[in-house]
């Protein structure tokens, strides 16, 4: 093959791909369900999906002066976590019992 007839080949081949590809969609099957999978998690991670229709008793759950003592103790262990031992060690020794 000549260089005239190499460089018409690959410049029809270019227009034909370029012609193409204005007709076809990028993705119409993942645009049409877009979101599906999350929601389907959600719901399947939800206990009772109707729970804020058929609860007709708001008094159901934790007081407050215990909520508010939870939530201060949750905020206090980013302030001042627990210790712990060494975890090196747990069990070695401490079985209460002398030989």
């Amino acid at each position: 093959m000549t260089s005239t007839t190499t460089l018409l080949c690959r410049a029809t081949a270019l227009l034909l791909c370029a012609g193409l590809s204005g007709c076809m969609s990028t993705s119409p099957v993942w645009d049409a369900h877009f979101g599906e999978s999350v929601r389907t998690v959600r719901m399947m991670q939800t206990l009772n999906p109707n729970a804020s229709y058929t609860n007709t008793d708001p008094v159901t759950g934790v007081d407050g002066r215990a909520a508010t003592a939870a939530m201060d103790r949750y905020g206090q262990s980013f302030t001042n976590p627990p210790t712990d031992g060494n975890t090196f060690v747990i069990g070695i020794g401490n079985s209460g019992s002398s030989r």
